[in-house]
Formats: C-alpha cells, sequence, structure tokens
C-alpha cells in the first residue's frame, strides 16, 4: 500500500464511494475550509486504486486538526485508516506540532475505537439529538 500526498479531486472520487457521509463534498467545499491553511491531504493506494484519505490542517502553531478521512467499503479492515494516520501523526510531529486534535462521532464506533487505541484522549463531547450524532473530541500529544 502506498501513502502519499493527494489531489483534493482524489478525495471527492473516494467520499463518493463513502455511504456514511450524509453530505458530499466537492472540490469547491474541501478548497473552503482549507483555504489559507497550512494543510496535509494524503491518499492510500493500492495498484493504482484509491482506498482512502486523511485531510489536516493546522490549527496554530502546537496544534494540527486532522479534520476529515475516509476508506472506501471496499477497503475496510485491511488496515487502511491505521496506516493513513500513522502517517499523518509522523508528520505533524516532523512539522513540529505537540499535539493533535480530532472530533468524530457516536455514530463512527470504529473510528472511535481506532483513536482510543492509538493514544487519543477525550477531553470534550458537544451533546446532539440524536445522541448517535454527539461529536467526542479526542487529543493526542506527540
Amino acid at each position: 500500500m502506498l501513502i502519499r500526498e493527494g489531489t483534493l479531486e482524489e478525495v471527492v472520487s473516494i467520499v463518493e464511494l463513502i455511504d456514511e457521509f450524509a453530505q458530499k463534498e466537492s472540490v469547491a467545499s474541501l478548497q473552503a475550509r482549507l483555504e489559507s491553511k497550512k494543510h496535509l491531504t494524503l491518499v492510500a493506494e493500492n495498484d493504482g486504486k484509491l482506498l482512502g484519505f486523511k485531510i489536516g490542517y493546522q490549527v496554530d502553531d502546537a496544534n494540527f486538526y486532522s479534520w476529515f478521512g475516509g476508506v472506501s467499503p471496499l477497503a475496510r479492515k485491511q488496515g487502511v485508516a491505521q496506516i493513513l494516520m500513522e502517517y499523518q501523526e509522523h508528520w505533524a510531529k516532523q512539522q513540529g506540532y505537540q499535539h493533535i486534535t480530532v472530533k468524530s462521532r457516536n455514530q463512527f464506533p470504529s473510528m472511535l475505537r481506532l483513536l482510543i487505541k492509538n493514544g487519543y484522549f477525550i477531553y470534550d463531547c458537544e451533546q446532539k439529538q440524536p445522541i448517535i450524532e454527539s461529536r467526542i473530541k479526542f487529543i493526542k500529544y506527540l
């Protein structure tokens, strides 16, 4: 599996495959969020086939925010999210960030387990209704 910096067009092509994302992103919507921010866009591929992506951006000199990621349903349970996370963490540490923050939802239990397994700590929760929509905030010190 190859992890590399990718394009927003590649990210959008993966997002289209993921049913869990109720709101499908476009290149324009991604660009609007990342505009004027130092960011990293990663994609995972195997034999030229895109498997997953992870996008993060600088909040400040100490904090890198892991904003948006996903894995194609055809590539799940193959360690794609794990490898993307490790690559992003390594890159963030090399860039001098002190920690990574990330937010997930109750409706994504696989992501919650992955974050906890990798040393991310819960530091806040945004209560939403229904409860499955609640956002859980995590931090990992690098």
